[in-house]
């Protein structure tokens, strides 16, 4: 497990980059739980976690609408939006049980809304304004 660490992104490119370098450490049954204001670069940072793990980052869109997307990678990507979900019962149709802690790596934005789904290997990443592009990316290790 790695102390936790904060980066500073100036821009996507560097948001997207810092995603990727997590998706090294990922393996199956970990989650990884994104939280941050809207517009904070969350599903940025989630393509670049997706390209790591083999995804064509060009697939990779916020799933707001299908709440998740499910992408073949080096292990399958189960890209999550929850920004959209206003009642913990919205949640028991998405299959989360299966999801969390399966055959892949959940990528969780909007975490903070999983209420009692606790996935059991976890990397925390809270993404914060810094004013301008500027962004903190806090990333905790709770594997």
């Amino acid at each position: 497990r790695m102390p936790a660490r904060t980066l500073i992104s100036r821009s996507e490119e560097e948001t997207r980059a810092a995603g990727e370098s997590l998706a090294s450490s990922l393996r199956s049954g970990d989650s990884v739980l994104l939280s941050g204001d809207l517009g904070m670069g969350k599903t940025v940072f989630a393509r670049g976690v997706a390209a790591g793990l083999g995804v064509d980052p060009g697939q990779v869109r916020s799933p707001s609408f299908t709440l998740v997307n499910r992408y073949p990678g080096r292990v399958p990507v189960y890209h999550i939006d929850l920004y959209r979900v206003e009642k913990l019962e919205d949640m028991d149709e998405l299959g989360l049980e299966e999801i969390l802690g399966g055959d892949g790596v959940a990528v969780v934005e909007w975490a903070e809304r999983l209420g009692p789904y606790r996935p059991g290997r976890v990397v925390e990443v809270q993404v914060t304004d810094r004013g301008g592009q500027v962004r903190a990316i806090l990333i905790e290790d709770r594997r």
